[in-house]
């Protein structure tokens, strides 16, 4: 194979990722990026702190069996990292939110707590549970 690039086939740009509607698609998703990043600006830490937790939780909950279809959704080991995850994620962002945020928060990470130890054949020991690292043995 040479080393020469005049040796390489040239292939040419398509005329139709150059011509005007190429163009105008790229500044539509140039704009949509713009716009996104204004609006992710325009978010309070809290809000984005909150969302998190609330995806999480939610997440949790399913995967706990605490949905429509426990017996094809339940996951406890997946619901084990995803409780750690609000565990971690509620300890160290309750200083930041509200009391009002962080309580909700906090009992709705209890409640999937519960949920996981009465999911579990076999019981985690009191203070070794999903998340209790974080926020204590769960009763």
């Amino acid at each position: 194979m040479s080393e020469n690039p005049s040796d390489q086939p040239q292939t040419e740009p398509a005329a139709a990722d150059s011509g005007p509607e190429a163009q105008a698609q790229q500044g539509v998703g140039q704009d949509d990026v713009a716009q996104a990043t204004r609006d992710i600006a325009d978010v309070a830490a809290v809000e984005v702190i909150t969302t998190a937790a609330v995806h999480l939780l939610s997440a949790a909950a399913v995967k706990v069996g605490l949905a429509d279809d426990p017996e094809t959704q339940t996951d406890l080991d997946e619901a084990r990292k995803l409780i750690n995850a609000l565990a971690g994620l509620i300890t160290a962002g309750a200083p930041e939110v509200s009391d009002m945020h962080a309580r909700s928060l906090r009992d709705g990470l209890r409640s999937v707590q519960l949920a996981f130890r009465e999911a579990s054949a076999i019981p985690d020991a009191p203070g070794k549970g999903p998340g209790e690292k974080y926020t204590g043995p769960v009763n």
